[in-house]
């Protein structure tokens, strides 16, 4: 047996928290010359299972408890933030997909135009005769107005310049009135047909006064000063609800309006037609 002494250390299930601590220690070791040579010697537990017990008091929650009010302050903080950014960024999205969609209904109304090359529709007054005005504006002594029962005969030309698109117009929900001076004097309807490409339809239509017209006494004299000077001035107005075809599809139902600026020399059935100028409100047809 040598004469080499070792100190080695056991280690108890409670004193394994501390074991790092002792592994390297200086352990004194006798030579053969009978000396104490200090040596390091590494300590190795044996295998087995350990139970580690702590203190107490040295177990820390997270967060600790001081701060657990604080910490779901921060926490509550942090939400509300959060809402008003998803509320942002939801919003930047629907911005986006509307620009997305409008930007795709301009590229389509372009290849329309580009490839249908629609033309507007072109309206004229053929013939415009007028009952129940000639003759009839003198004013009794005892009133300051005067009713009138006007009636009119208009023909108008409807052409249809398109060679890819026609129309479908409609007599209900359509309305043909004929004012002077901003006072209507005569009402009446369209007549529903359709209108093929590269066509012209003349249509016919008869305008009446059911309850009569007031006409003041300004009016009045408007109109026979006009009378005299061979120029009398009317407006004509078509709303007529119309739906458009293109090859096989067919669109909703959009109103068609016409105004025509109508002059005539007299108040008579046979006066002549002076002149007559129509434009189309129809922004989608042109």
């Amino acid at each position: 047996m040598s004469g080499r002494h070792e100190h080695r250390y056991s280690y108890s299930s409670e004193e394994s928290g501390n074991r790092h601590e002792e592994e390297n220690q200086l352990v004194p070791v006798v030579n053969n010359n009978q000396a104490l040579v200090p040596m390091y010697q590494k300590h190795v537990a044996p295998p087995g299972t350990y139970v580690v017990q702590i203190p107490k008091d040295q177990i820390y929650r997270i967060p600790p408890p001081e701060n657990a009010r604080r910490f779901e302050n921060y926490t509550r903080k942090g939400k509300k933030k959060s809402g008003p950014s998803c509320c942002c960024c939801g919003l930047f999205w629907i911005i986006g997909i509307l620009l997305f969609l409008g930007f795709l209904a301009v590229i389509a109304s372009g290849i329309f135009y580009i490839v249908l090359r629609p033309k507007a529709l072109q309206y004229s007054v053929e013939s415009f005769s007028i009952k129940g005005l000639d003759g009839n504006l003198t004013l009794p002594s005892s009133s300051s107005s005067l009713k009138l029962s006007p009636e009119f005969n208009v023909t108008v030309k409807s052409k249809n310049p398109n060679g890819q698109i026609s129309f479908y117009y409609y007599m209900e929900g359509s309305e043909v009135t004929v004012s002077y001076s901003d006072v209507k004097l005569s009402t009446g309807t369209f007549e529903t047909f359709y209108q093929p490409t590269k066509n012209a339809k003349v249509i016919e239509m008869a305008l009446k006064s059911n309850n009569g017209v007031k006409m003041s006494n300004e009016t009045r004299i408007s109109l026979m000063d006009h009378q005299e000077l061979g120029n009398i001035p009317f407006e004509l107005d078509l709303n007529v609800p119309v739906k458009v075809k293109v090859g096989s599809i067919k669109t909703w139902t959009m109103t068609l309006k016409v105004h025509c600026d109508v002059s005539k020399n007299g108040l008579k059935v046979n006066s002549a037609l002076v002149s007559s100028k129509c434009g189309v409100k129809a922004k989608a047809l042109g």
